[in-house]
């Protein structure tokens, strides 16, 4: 038995679960636990999100398969001057997955986009508090930063993304 053959028998002994996008052109599959899970209140995630924060499971990069659909590509640098490479449905733009910088070996799901039961997965931390909207209420996560645990800002952004605005 070859090493890919191994490998997909391993996949197949993970737990699995689906999800894709609102038109239902983009369809993917994890394995395994999430390496990590958290809500981010920064302006990124909130803008991506068109929301109050986003929702982000991240697994290790070979534990997330595209089983159908085009994902277009949306990449910029934050203030840290990290780049972070969005994905989303070319159809809908439903924001699928995220390459982070910050997590080279990882890859990000959109945490929403998980077929039913949707929320499966245990927060691990809440980030980027400073700029919280101010009606959302407590959220269940052990960790909570008022930014990120690096958070050291290299360039100055427009108003509309420098979170530290909505700091009280």
């Amino acid at each position: 038995m070859g090493h890919k053959e191994l490998l997909e028998m391993e996949m197949e002994q993970l737990e699995c679960h689906e999800g894709g996008c609102l038109c239902g052109q983009v369809r993917y599959r994890t394995f395994g636990m999430p390496e990590r899970a958290g809500v981010c209140h920064c302006r990124y995630c909130q803008l991506r999100a068109g929301s109050a924060f986003g929702t982000l499971v991240y697994f290790k990069k070979n534990n997330v398969e595209i089983i159908s659909g085009d994902l277009s590509d949306y990449d910029f640098t934050t203030e840290m001057g990290k780049t972070w490479k969005n994905q989303f449905c070319s159809s809908c733009g439903t924001t699928i997955l995220m390459h982070l910088e910050a997590w080279p070996a990882d890859i990000g799901v959109a945490g929403g986009t998980f077929d039913p039961p949707t929320f499966w997965y245990e927060l691990s931390g809440e980030v980027f508090m400073r700029s919280k909207g101010h009606f959302v209420g407590e959220i269940n996560a052990p960790r909570k930063m008022d930014t990120w645990f690096n958070y050291e800002p290299k360039e100055t952004v427009e108003g509309r993304i420098d979170g530290s605005k909505n700091i009280k």
